[in-house]
């Protein structure tokens, strides 16, 4: 066995068996001056990372890989998926998480330098990525949304390129904006034109969903990174209103906001509420344990979308309220300590691996966050997916990459407090 394949093997085991015991907070020793440090050749299986966060994301991944496959088993009934198997849907998601499992293994091999380094070339991927689903022929119409590229027989969302890309762009721009984040014009400014740009290109599909997650992740990462409370507010409030803005000026939009609100009314129950009544009617039957899994009468056929964006809905009727306050807390937990991570890095001087990480826990708690109030009648309804468990092979491969960036900021935070240098 080669030198690499020998180091491959160690970092897998280093994954999978655990950090050595000893405390991972004590910082570098230094003695008369000299800081003694291990050398840069200390192995994952030493080091390894957070595997409680590790844990969580594939007991996320399994739960939603047994949902999709109950909420979408009826499917073949539909005239429309006439030619599927009854394992259609699980399979291509169980592809899905291979392809996401790849990716996400060779996102975590990439230093968080080099992630620096590409940043802007990244944001220049996407930007493409996102014009050339705009092309006629060359962008995939789905439902009247120009959101796909055909890779394959596959389609791919460049949206969810998008989200990992102004992440990673603007925690660099912060980084090198640091001097000057209190200035409007010199710090804020690029950073809002650069996302509106995105936001017109997205709202182009359309894809108003996205945009919103891009948004707050721009403006988590600006306010995280130190920019002025007054600016911050005022980027906020010009955010507020623009979205005001485009759901008064669209019909269609302000008609799903009035189906929110009164989603059972004869206007909205076949229409614009359909989703939602049929949403709230799924977790009513539910009640607090559930009618058990694979029981839900929804999903046959009355709830559209039960394997994507209303997957909650089948959850809450099968597991409950119980099943529903066990996803949220899952989702509390894993956002909290992928903050925790962030803030471990910027206290180890490391703001860009800092601020990524922070990056990556706005985009997945608020994106859950969303999907939830969605599915609860909380929120007007809005396509997103609910993150790790959705089927959708894009949003599946981008999530795990990106899990897979913050479990990286972890091993160099541990790396570096057990004195070796990334």
């Amino acid at each position: 066995m080669n030198v690499s394949a020998s180091a491959f093997l160690q970092r897998l085991t280093g994954w999978f068996g655990g950090a050595a015991p000893q405390a991972v907070d004590v910082l570098p020793v230094r003695v008369g001056g000299t800081e003694y440090r291990q050398s840069s050749s200390t192995p994952a299986s030493v080091l390894g990372f957070d595997q409680a966060l590790l844990w969580v994301v594939v007991a996320l991944l399994a739960w939603g890989t047994v949902m999709v496959y109950s909420a979408s088993i009826a499917m073949p009934d539909n005239p429309r998926f006439a030619n599927y198997a009854a394992t259609h849907f699980l399979t291509r998601h169980v592809m899905y998480l291979v392809v996401g499992f790849v990716g996400a293994l060779l996102a975590f091999q990439i230093p968080m330098a080099l992630w620096e380094r590409m940043a802007p070339w990244l944001f220049v991927a996407a930007l493409v990525m996102l014009i050339a689903v705009l092309i006629p022929g060359v962008g995939k119409v789905v439902n009247g949304a120009r959101r796909w590229l055909s890779v394959g027989p596959v389609g791919f969302q460049p949206s969810e390129v998008a989200k990992l890309a102004v992440l990673i762009y603007a925690a660099d721009y912060m980084v090198r904006k640091m001097e000057v984040k209190e200035r409007f014009f010199r710090a804020v400014l690029p950073m809002g034109a650069a996302v509106a740009i995105v936001g017109v290109l997205l709202l182009a599909e359309p894809d108003m969903g996205a945009f919103m997650v891009v948004a707050v992740i721009a403006m988590g990462i600006l306010f995280l990174g130190g920019v002025n409370a007054r600016m911050f507010f005022l980027i906020a409030g010009v955010l507020v209103a623009a979205f005001g803005v485009m759901i008064a000026s669209s019909p269609w939009r302000r008609e799903r906001v009035f189906a929110y609100l009164d989603p059972f009314s004869e206007a909205h129950a076949l229409g614009k509420g359909y989703q939602l009544s049929h949403s709230l009617i799924a977790i009513g039957r539910g009640e607090i344990f559930g009618v058990g899994l694979g029981g839900s009468v929804e999903k046959l056929h009355w709830l559209p979308e039960a394997h994507t964006d209303f997957l909650l809905a089948v959850i809450g009727e099968e597991f409950g309220l119980v099943g529903v306050l066990t996803l949220i807390v899952l989702f509390l937990w894993m956002t909290r300590r992928i903050m925790h991570i962030g803030r471990q890095a910027i206290a180890l001087d490391r703001v860009f691996s800092g601020l990524v990480a922070q990056g990556v826990a706005i985009w997945v708690g608020f994106q859950a966050f969303i999907n939830m109030g969605v599915n609860l009648g909380a929120l007007p309804t809005k396509g997103l997916t609910l993150p790790l468990m959705s089927f959708g092979g894009s949003a599946i491969l981008m999530n795990l990459v990106a899990l897979a960036v913050v479990l990286r900021v972890d091993y160099e935070n541990k790396l570096l407090m057990r004195g070796g240098r990334v």
